[in-house]
C-alpha cells in the first residue's frame, strides 16, 4: 500500500475504506459484528484511511469505527463529518436530506459527542459535511474549527462535498477563501465533472483532494448488466434507469484497462483507482467496500502499474465523445428496478 500526505504530519493510503457502505442499510444489511469485521480486514490489508459522518445512522458509523480500530487506533487516520442536525426530531425518512444546523454551540456539542463516539482524544480530518454557500461564508463556523484544531479536538478540517446539494461553486469559493487541508469530491473515469474543475483550484490554493465513488456507485466494477435487478435495500434503486443502461454501454468501451482486454494486469476496479491516483492532488480514494472480495481487490490497486499515457488519453478521448454513447431518451422518473426495469 502507497500513502500520501493529506496534511502536515497526516499520511493517509491511497485506498481508504468509507463505512457508510455497512453502517447506514443503503448497501444492504450489516450486523454490527460482520461491519466490525470489515474495517479490521480493511487495516490488515494495509488500508489505514478511514472516513465517517456523524450523521450515518445518528452516530452509528462514528461508533462502529471507533469500536474497530480501537485495537490499533495510533495506526490509523480517522475522518468524520459535521453539519447535519442529527437531533432525534430532524432525522431523515427515507432518502430525504436531513436539514443542516451550524451554530457554534450545536457543532461544538456534535464535535464533543463525535470524539466520545469514536472514543479517541483528537479527530485526524473533520469535514463540513455538503455545505451551501452560507456556510462557507459564515465566519463564526471557520472561527470555531480554528479554535477546536488549537484546543487539539482536531489534527485538520475541510470540506465534504455534493453532489447536487453544495458542488462547484461552493467547493471554488471554500478553496479560496478558508484555510483548509483539503476537501472530499465524487471524481471518476465515467463522472470527471465538476472533479476536474476543482483539481485546478486544489492546485492554485495547495489543497488535496479525498476522492469518494471512484467506481461511479459500482458501474466501474465491471460487474452490472443492462437488466441488473439491484437488492431491495440498495441505494441504486433509485438512480434513473438511463443510468444503468448508458452506464454499461460506456464501460464496454473501457475494457482495454482490464488485464483480458489489455494485459494491464488489473481488474477494471483497479484501473479505475489508479486512473484518480493519476491526479497528484487526489491523495487517497473511497472506493465502495461491502464485502472481503473488495477490500482484497481494491487494497491492491495503489501497487499495481501506473496507467501509461497513452491509455490516459484514450480515456481523455472517450470521456470526451461521451464514450461512443448514445443517450436513451428514457424518462428520468423511470427508475432501476422501479420503473420500466
Amino acid at each position: 500500500m502507497r500513502h500520501r500526505q493529506l496534511a502536515p504530519g497526516i499520511e493517509v493510503s491511497e485506498v481508504g475504506f468509507g463505512n457508510w457502505t455497512v453502517t447506514t442499510g443503503w448497501w444492504g444489511e450489516y450486523t454490527r459484528e460482520e461491519a466490525v469485521r470489515l474495517h479490521r480486514e480493511a487495516f490488515d490489508a494495509g488500508i489505514t484511511f478511514f472516513d465517517t459522518a456523524d450523521a450515518y445512522a445518528e452516530g452509528y458509523g462514528e461508533e462502529v469505527l471507533g469500536e474497530a480500530v480501537a485495537p490499533f487506533r495510533d495506526q490509523v487516520v480517522i475522518a468524520t463529518k459535521f453539519g447535519y442536525d442529527i437531533t432525534s426530531e430532524h432525522r431523515r425518512v427515507g432518502q430525504q436530506e436531513r436539514a443542516h444546523r451550524t451554530d457554534v454551540a450545536y457543532i461544538r456539542q456534535r464535535l464533543d459527542d463525535s470524539l466520545k463516539r469514536l472514543d479517541v482524544e483528537a479527530i485526524d480530518f473533520y469535514q463540513l459535511h455538503n455545505p451551501r454557500m452560507a456556510h462557507i461564508d459564515d465566519d463564526d463556523l471557520w472561527a470555531f474549527l480554528e479554535d477546536a484544531k488549537a484546543e487539539g479536538k482536531i489534527r485538520a478540517y475541510g470540506t465534504a462535498l455534493g453532489p447536487k446539494i453544495g458542488w462547484l461553486e461552493e467547493g471554488v469559493h471554500a478553496m479560496r477563501t478558508r484555510q483548509m487541508a483539503g476537501m472530499q469530491m465524487i471524481f471518476n473515469i465515467l463522472e470527471q465533472s465538476p472533479g476536474r474543475e476543482l483539481l485546478e483550484v486544489a492546485e492554485e490554493t495547495d489543497n488535496r483532494m479525498i476522492v469518494r465513488v471512484p467506481h461511479s456507485s459500482g458501474m466501474l466494477e465491471g460487474n452490472l448488466t443492462a437488466d441488473y435487478v439491484f437488492p431491495k435495500h440498495d441505494h441504486r434503486r433509485h438512480r434513473p434507469r438511463s443510468w444503468l443502461v448508458e452506464g454499461v454501454q460506456k464501460v464496454a468501451t473501457l475494457d482495454f484497462l482490464t488485464e483480458a482486454g489489455g494485459g494491464t494486469g488489473m481488474t477494471l476496479g483497479q484501473a479505475a483507482l489508479k486512473w484518480v491516483l493519476s491526479h497528484e492532488r487526489c491523495v487517497t480514494t473511497l472506493p465502495n467496500i461491502y464485502g472481503s472480495e473488495q477490500i482484497a481487490e481494491f487494497a491492491a490497486a495503489p501497487d499495481k502499474r501506473d496507467l501509461t499515457d497513452d491509455e490516459l488519453a484514450r480515456i481523455a478521448a472517450l470521456y470526451a465523445d461521451n464514450f461512443g454513447v448514445t443517450p436513451t431518451g428514457l424518462p428520468d422518473d423511470d427508475k432501476v428496478n422501479g420503473g420500466v426495469g
